[in-house]
């Protein structure tokens, strides 16, 4: 077993072992799904990344031009394959971590067939997208209708002809709910209890992700007024379709409830056409009806949680100081959280996830080697 070893397949994953190697530093990445990248692989057909190409390669390797600007889904999977290979990085896949123990001069991981491997270094690289959570909605236990997380959703081939209720107005909700308008569902509606902050994924060739990148070091109450600014001279004013304009700024989202905007890609064009149907926020079910929170209900045949995701990271250790009341660890992004244990890929920016993770994937490898 290598000296460091990495919990994660996925970018943070393979950026960090690819530093690490190049630092002379021997470890070996464990990846519970069948190949890396597993948390893409499962995600949506029409999926494209919301961040550029260009800003979003990992150290040592960029994507390939060819992907093209918004890189698909299946082209980042094999763009992670290609890195793996290219640095001829360790990976173990089909292992699952159960839990993570300290140990003498460092850590013991026991594997879910039983055994238990030492590593003097861990580094957890799981990522937010590991467990999906669809909250317990009062009366859910007696719906009969069709319910599934946004996860598990693939296309809209299975809800055509079919009226849908799409719960949760994030980058995930909002897209598979035009996907559902574009494939042929019947009526879809968009369930949203916080107002979304709204941006458009470029204007005349500006990517949304530079300005998080060249604006971001304004203070809090600046940048929300730019923001805000912004977001009326890009967007429509959907009130008049029924979502509502966000109260809070979003820097101050950022770093309260680590949010990200909503990036357009068909949104604000079908809550303008009525393809896409606003509508409060879930309160309960009853066995064929879902009650929201202005005291109206709807009897849609299927509903889709695009409700999130959880760390999975309480499970795997027995200190609940590591994390936060959201399962974050409290520290993470290059600084260990204890001798020889570090979190990757937990920092929520406006400059995008991949591009983040490059940069504390370098971090870790610097701190990890001077020891």
């Amino acid at each position: 077993m290598g000296q460091v070893m990495v919990l994660g397949g996925g970018a943070a994953g393979l950026a960090v072992a690819a530093q690490l190697k190049a630092k002379g530093v021997e470890c070996v990445v464990l990846e519970r799904g069948p190949g890396v990248g597993a948390s893409w692989r499962g995600r949506y057909d029409r999926l494209k990344l919301h961040t550029t190409r260009g800003l979003s390669g990992l150290p040592g390797f960029p994507i390939p031009r060819e992907y093209g600007r918004w890189v698909r889904r299946d082209d980042l999977v094999r763009y992670l394959e290609s890195y793996a290979d290219r640095f001829d990085l360790e990976v173990r896949t089909g292992v699952t971590v159960k839990r993570v123990k300290a140990a003498d001069g460092g850590w013991s991981v026991q594997l879910a067939d039983g055994s238990e491997e030492p590593a003097p270094t861990v580094v957890v690289a799981t990522g937010y997208l590991h467990t999906p959570v669809v909250p317990a909605w009062p009366g859910l236990e007696s719906w009969t209708g069709e319910l599934i997380h946004s996860a598990q959703y693939r296309d809209a081939g299975p809800f055509r002809c079919k009226d849908v209720l799409v719960v949760g107005p994030g980058n995930s909700g909002a897209e598979i709910a035009s996907d559902l308008a574009e494939g042929g569902a019947k009526k879809v509606r968009l369930a949203v209890r916080t107002p979304p902050h709204i941006v458009r994924r470029q204007t005349a060739g500006w990517p949304a992700q530079m300005n998080g990148v060249a604006l971001g070091w304004l203070p809090e109450p600046v940048f929300n007024t730019v923001a805000a600014a912004m977001a009326r001279l890009e967007i429509p004013d959907l009130r008049p379709y029924g979502m509502g304009r966000p109260v809070e700024g979003l820097k101050t989202r950022l770093r309260t409830q680590r949010y990200v905007p909503l990036q357009d890609v068909g949104i604000v064009r079908d809550v303008v056409a009525r393809r896409v149907l606003p509508v409060a926020a879930v309160e309960s079910f009853t066995a064929t009806s879902v009650l929201l929170a202005d005291g109206s209900s709807v009897q849609p045949d299927a509903v889709i949680a695009a409700t999130g995701y959880a760390t999975g990271l309480r499970e795997l250790f027995e200190d609940p100081s590591l994390f936060d009341g959201t399962g974050v660890p409290r520290v993470h992004g290059g600084a260990p959280a204890r001798p020889g244990l570090f979190f990757l890929g937990y920092d929520v920016t406006l400059g995008g996830m991949l591009r983040q993770v490059a940069i504390e994937s370098r971090r870790v490898a610097r701190t990890v080697s001077a020891r």
